[in-house]
C-alpha cells in the first residue's frame, strides 16, 4: 500500500508539475535587467514598477542595470539565463527589436528567445524646432525640407533610436529631405536644439515638455494617435494630414524562451493589477507616459506589427552603428 501511495503521489507530481512552480514562484528575489545605464525613460519604468511587483509577490525585484551594445548585453544575458522567471528584461524598441539588425549581431531574436509577459508603457514623441525658425507646422517644415533639400538639421540621440527612425520613415515617404546629425545620446542632442546648432528634433513628451513649457523649443505635433494630455494644445501628426503615422517607444517585460506558462501567467497578472494602481498611473502621467499593460498575446502582436513597421526602415536607410 505504501509503495502504491508513493507512486501516485510521483505520478500526481509529474502530470502536474506546473501547478507547483505556479504555487512556489517566487520564492527568492527576481532580477529586472534594464539594458540602459541608471536613469531614463526604460530605468525609471522599471524602477516605477519593481516596487509594486515586490508588493504583489511577496519577494524583492532588484534592478540590474546592463547597458552596451544598444541594449543587446542585458537583452544577451537575460536571453541566456536559466527559464525560471527569476531573470527577466525590462527592454524598450531598440534593445528588444533593432539592436541586432544595427549592429549586425544575431545575439538573439526576440521571438525566438523571449517570451513576452506584457506591456509596461507606451511614450510618444514630439516634433519640436528651435524658436528662431519660422517653422509652425508639419507644412512648413516639410515645404522647407523640400524647396532646400539638406538644409534644415535634425538632432537624433543615436542611429536607430526611435527618434530617428521616425525621421527616416517621414523623408522616405513624403520626399522631404533634411540633415540628420547622430550624438551620442539624448542630452547632447537636446543641448545643441536649445542652441540653435540644429534646428529641430524628435523628442520623448517626458524629456522635451519642460523645455516646451519654459518657450526654449516649439512643439509641431506628437506622434501618438491622440492628443498628449500635458500638450493639449499640440496636433498630432494624424491631424495634419499624415493619417496613421505613429511612433511611441514602448517599455514592456519579458523573460527566457522555455520560462513555464504559469509562472509567466503569474508575473502577467501581477504586472496588470500593479499597471492599475493610481500612484504607478500618476507617476507615468508625471513622465508624459501611459502606463498600459497588454496581456501577453496582445503585447507579441503588437511587436510583430511594430518589427513589420520599422524593420523595413532600417533596411531601406542602411542604418548600421557605428
Amino acid at each position: 500500500m505504501r509503495r502504491l501511495t508513493r507512486t501516485t503521489v510521483f505520478l500526481l507530481c509529474a502530470l502536474f508539475p506546473a501547478a507547483s512552480s505556479a504555487q512556489a514562484f517566487p520564492d527568492r528575489p527576481v532580477r529586472l535587467v534594464v539594458p540602459y545605464p541608471p536613469g531614463g525613460n526604460v530605468d525609471s519604468a522599471a524602477r516605477i514598477v519593481s516596487t509594486k511587483l515586490q508588493d504583489a509577490l511577496g519577494q524583492p525585484f532588484v534592478i540590474e542595470n546592463k547597458a552596451g551594445a544598444g541594449g543587446m548585453i542585458g537583452g544577451e544575458l537575460v536571453a541566456k539565463s536559466a527559464p525560471d522567471g527569476y531573470t527577466l528584461f525590462v527592454a524598450a524598441n531598440g534593445p528588444l527589436l533593432f539592436s541586432p539588425i544595427i549592429f549586425n549581431r544575431a545575439a538573439y531574436h526576440w521571438q525566438k528567445d523571449f517570451v513576452t509577459i506584457g506591456s509596461i508603457s507606451f511614450t510618444p514623441m514630439v516634433l519640436q524646432v528651435h524658436p528662431s525658425t519660422s517653422l509652425n507646422s508639419l507644412n512648413d517644415l516639410f515645404d522647407s525640407a523640400k524647396r532646400e533639400p539638406g538644409k534644415l538639421t535634425m538632432a537624433s540621440p543615436g542611429a536607430g533610436t526611435t527618434n530617428h527612425l521616425a525621421s527616416e520613415l517621414l523623408q522616405m515617404t513624403t520626399g522631404a529631405k533634411w540633415t540628420t546629425v547622430h550624438y551620442k545620446g539624448n542630452a547632447p542632442a537636446t543641448t545643441d536644439l536649445l542652441g540653435g546648432q540644429v534646428q529641430f528634433n524628435f523628442d520623448q513628451v517626458s524629456v522635451a515638455l519642460p523645455f516646451i513649457k519654459d518657450r526654449k523649443t516649439r512643439p509641431i505635433a506628437v506622434t501618438s494617435l491622440t492628443r498628449v494630455p500635458s500638450l493639449p494644445d499640440v496636433p498630432t501628426f494624424d491631424e495634419s494630414g499624415f493619417k496613421g503615422f505613429e511612433a511611441t517607444t514602448f517599455t514592456g517585460l519579458f523573460a527566457p524562451a522555455g520560462t513555464p506558462k504559469d509562472v509567466v501567467a503569474k508575473l502577467a497578472a501581477a504586472l496588470a493589477k500593479v499597471l492599475q494602481d493610481k500612484d504607478v498611473v500618476d507617476r507615468f502621467a508625471q513622465l508624459g507616459a501611459e502606463a498600459r499593460a497588454m496581456k501577453p498575446e496582445a503585447f507579441f502582436d503588437y511587436l510583430k506589427a511594430e518589427d513589420a513597421k520599422w524593420t523595413p526602415v532600417i533596411k531601406q536607410a542602411n542604418i548600421k552603428a557605428d
